[in-house]
């Protein structure tokens, strides 16, 4: 006679707060960002209060950007290649040597514009390798079913070191000029330590062979071309992040010419941190029940509604919760791309295929900058801001009139529906 047994019982998974592994590395990444953050603030505040040049502030920011450009695709590469945890150990360390010899120069009395070009370029180069590793680690660290949660957590750090990280980066240069990038060099040092103390592996284990940059390069750009909806939807906001660029130069030349110093871009961090905190713990809500082509064509009109005002006012509060409103869209859209990104992406392609949308995605952003230098001494703030606000509305008619875009968003509003039961 056979006796009925009970299944096993599953237990619950422990929640992210639990998972060790997952803590260190959330809070050392966390710690990078906002020490990034801080110092990209202060790069172009010197240029602007202390020589009074958007011109140079903008070649500051665009050697900061240039390494989405240049160093994206082969950073993806050695991400899938090499061990990621000592990649991000590799970068801290150039981060921290980096941001020490910014600080020994200021203390020094000395500020040059190279020197300033080349440390932005380094340690943006070094962030991109850091940012490629710990996102394709992060799968390594949580069960697959808290992945979406992790991600989401992982969005809302990024926007936090957003809302701390400009306040603290404005408000130390104003107190004292190396403030930032002494801050920004105890940050990589405390990220250096966090990951010291991670036990789990950043990676599966991969097959040894014959290694090509150019054919493993190959097989990333080949696995994305196939994704023709994420192609073009990353590359509308590839001229939209462009556009970004140029808002935020206007935005400090708007708050200089209205008798602001530098601290009020702390405010304006502070108040556009918060939306995006805001964004990002409401993400995964709101994408169920929005489709993907309203959440890109309406974050894309909403831009530029909020960014038209700009034109009108320098108080630094207004500014703020216009910010505070585009980073809600902003990172409502990160947390659906991120999402769905990691989660078709196999593992031994992550960092490939990271970079490869990442280089659609933001590889202009040196050149939007450098534009936006150049657009507010030829045209004056008022038409330059303007002008962006237009070229956003035109951006949502793309966006929603794509067919690629809205072929993909039925797609995925389907999948979405069969997995849920409907």
């Amino acid at each position: 006679m056979s006796v009925a047994t009970d299944p096993p019982a599953v237990e619950p998974l422990p929640p992210l707060r639990r998972n060790r592994d997952f803590r260190l590395l959330w809070l050392g990444a966390g710690a990078a960002l906002l020490g990034a953050r801080a110092s990209a603030v202060a790069y172009p505040l010197l240029m602007i209060w202390e020589h009074g040049s958007p011109g140079a502030a903008g070649l500051v920011a665009a050697a900061a950007l240039l390494p989405n450009l240049l160093v994206q695709l082969p950073a993806g590469v050695l991400v899938d290649r090499w061990d990621r945890r000592r990649i991000m150990i590799t970068c801290d360390v150039i981060g921290l040597v980096t941001m020490l010899s910014v600080v020994a120069a200021l203390l020094a009395g000395h500020l040059w514009l190279w020197h300033l070009m080349i440390a932005a370029f380094v340690e943006g180069s070094a962030g991109i390798l850091y940012r490629l590793s710990e996102r394709a680690a992060v799968r390594h660290v949580v069960p697959a079913a808290q992945l979406p949660a992790a991600l989401s957590h992982n969005e809302a750090r990024g926007q936090a070191a957003g809302l701390a990280g400009q306040p603290v980066g404005s408000g130390l240069i104003a107190l004292i000029r190396w403030g930032p990038f002494a801050f920004a060099a105890v940050a990589h040092a405390v990220s250096l330590v966090t990951l010291l103390f991670i036990r789990r592996r950043f990676q599966a284990d991969r097959a040894r062979g014959d290694r090509s940059i150019r054919r493993e390069l190959a097989e990333g750009v080949r696995w994305v071309w196939k994704q023709r909806f994420m192609r073009t939807a990353v590359g509308v906001l590839a001229a939209s992040n462009l556009l970004f660029q140029v808002i935020s130069l206007s935005m400090l030349l708007i708050l200089k010419e209205g008798g602001s110093s530098p601290a009020a871009v702390g405010i304006i961090g502070l108040l556009s941190g918060g939306g995006g905190v805001l964004g990002a713990m409401t993400g995964s809500w709101l994408i169920r029940r929005l489709s993907p082509v309203r959440l890109l064509a309406g974050a894309l009109a909403l831009w530029g509604l909020l960014t038209a005002p700009m034109a009108v006012t320098d108080h630094p509060v207004a500014i703020g919760g216009l910010f505070a409103a585009m980073s809600f869209a902003g990172a409502l859209l990160n947390v659906a791309a991120t999402v769905y990104q990691v989660q078709i992406t196999p593992d031994e392609l992550q960092g490939r295929v990271t970079s490869v949308f990442a280089v659609i995605g933001s590889g202009m952003n040196s050149a939007g900058a450098a534009l936006g230098g150049v657009l507010l001494v030829a045209l004056g703030v008022t038409t330059t801001v303007l002008g962006v606000a237009a070229a956003m509305a035109v951006l949502a008619i793309g966006a929603l009139l794509s067919p690629a875009i809205r072929a993909g968003s039925r797609e995925l509003v389907e999948a979405n529906a069969a997995m849920d039961g409907r």
